[in-house]
């Protein structure tokens, strides 16, 4: 008869209910429990031999046991909860929420000399008598003070809110300090230190609707954006509220679009520098000119104005070189794919064909920004209704332009004197049919309401609406309906 030893494998485990386990994989049972921690396990390293393990979790404290005394003392305790633990040689390294990392001394291979400091007890098998001990005084004394060796991090952001505008981003670090990023940028434009992040988001806060093209999330410590087509492309916003030098009034520029050739501008040079032209899903031919002038897309497929500024990077959706971000997205192989924008070579295939197109032939689907609204007069005014049936303009448009539009229409006989008896007739521009006429102006300088002051008011529930609100800002802010949202508007005294 032949004997076989039977072959032990252990696990261990850690838990929500502050408890360690030993587990008996052969058996599929815990043969052990230690109660050492007052909250949640979320670390774990054993040495060598099986014998110890360090733990570390919620409770911010970090522990050595020994898996067959069941002896147990406090190593060391940090200020953040313990996220990662690993054991090299005589030091146990320590990752928090912080994104510091902390060396201890931890006598990786004879950890019985820590238990010879003193300070240590019994780990018992009932978390709540371990809660109990810790609520009754007895807690230990950690072995060390102070760690012997820190890698210090970049403070973590442990909260963010994204602002009306859609280009800012209010954050607080663990180190308590608030601040602004520009999204387009990738960069910090304001830091206000220690203040309330509460009471900074309220006075950041701008009566001002832009669609949300963009997610985020800070899981990693630090700000994730994240794009997808074709949601991204539905956000515009006029060049000149970007102080772009020289713009024209009407020029629009669509954000996602922006910010992807502000991200794959080295790519895009290197990749004119290797010669190649060819998308990643080899629609193109190499050697292809590429630029948007010579190229004949249907004027639905490319941003108005776009090729006013096709070849210029603006400065708002500049990235920095010393601090670049990373692209992340599915490699062809599956899985992440990772690159800083300024390791980008110009040879890569896994890059999305949309960002490609969009970068390279400044193409991409054209989401719905138009918005629609009637037009009618204030309720007592004289002045005769001008348009029939539902007009459409660009959810970014202006009220001034719509106060303008009305103005053209009309053409007032004689000053308003409050009599019934007063006249209007329709403006040499009556004939005209299309609304976005109003969008298609080049003024620069000054903004037409700070040249000439409008004789016309808009109204939306009979608030008079400011010149500078755009169709979205008062269907979100002051219209607050489903319905098709209505404009009024009415003759002023001319000052």
């Amino acid at each position: 008869m032949m004997m076989r030893e039977r072959l032990i494998l252990y696990c261990l485990s850690g838990s929500s209910d502050s408890m360690i386990r030993l587990w008996d994989l052969g058996q599929q049972r815990c043969v052990h429990s230690y109660a050492v921690h007052t909250d949640s396990v979320w670390a774990l390293a054993s040495t060598p031999s099986f014998a110890h393990v360090y733990s570390g979790g919620r409770d911010q404290s970090v522990y050595l046991t020994d898996l067959f005394t069941r002896e147990s003392v406090l190593l060391c305790t940090n200020e953040h909860p313990i996220l990662q633990l690993s054991l090299q040689d005589d030091m146990i390294w320590v990752a928090t929420t912080d994104s510091s990392v902390y060396g201890w001394k931890a006598e990786g291979h004879t950890p019985q000399k820590l238990f010879e400091k003193g300070g240590s007890f019994l780990a018992g098998n009932l978390s709540f008598s371990r809660a109990r001990a810790s609520l009754e005084g007895s807690a230990p004394v950690p072995v060390s003070k102070e760690p012997s060796l820190i890698i210090p991090g970049v403070p973590a952001i442990i909260q963010h809110e994204i602002l009306n505008n859609r280009r800012h981003v209010l954050t607080k670090d663990t180190a308590g300090s608030v601040k602004l990023w520009e999204i387009t940028r990738g960069a910090v434009i304001e830091d206000f230190g220690k203040v309330s992040f509460e009471d900074k988001k309220k006075e950041l806060f701008e009566m001002v609707s832009i669609p949300a093209w963009f997610t985020m999330d800070a899981r990693l410590g630090c700000l994730s954006v994240h794009l997808d087509t074709p949601q991204c492309f539905s956000a515009e916003i006029y060049a000149f509220d970007l102080n772009v030098a020289g713009a024209q009034e009407d020029l629009k520029i669509n954000l996602a679009q922006e910010t992807l050739r502000g991200l794959l501008v080295h790519w895009s040079k290197r990749k004119q520098r290797s010669g190649s032209h060819s998308l990643s899903n080899g629609d193109t031919s190499a050697g292809k000119d590429v630029s948007l002038r010579n190229l004949p897309h249907p004027r639905s497929d490319v941003d108005d104005g776009a090729e006013k500024h096709a070849n210029q990077m603006l400065p708002s959706f500049e990235f920095s070189t010393v601090s670049p971000p990373s692209v992340i997205t599915e490699g062809s192989s599956g899985g992440p794919w990772r690159k800083r924008t300024t390791d980008l070579n110009g040879t890569e295939g896994d890059l999305p064909w949309w960002c490609v197109d969009c970068v390279e032939h400044n193409r991409f689907p054209k989401e719905n920004t138009k918005c629609g609204f009637y037009l009618h007069p204030a309720e007592g005014s004289p002045a005769p209704n001008i348009t029939q049936g539902k007009l459409s303009a660009p959810r970014i448009l202006r009220i001034h332009k719509v106060a303008h539009y009305v103005v053209e229409k009309l053409v007032l006989d004689k000053p308003l004197d409050g009599n019934a008896d007063n006249t209007f007739a329709m403006g040499l521009n009556s004939g005209q049919s299309q609304f976005s006429a109003l969008d298609s102006s080049s003024r620069l300088g000054l903004k037409p309401w700070q040249k000439q002051k409008p004789s016309v008011e808009i109204l939306c529930n009979n608030q008079v609406l400011s010149p500078e609100m755009s169709l979205a800002t008062v269907r979100t802010y002051i219209w607050k309906k489903p319905d098709d949202l209505i404009l009024n508007y009415r003759v002023v005294q001319s000052r």
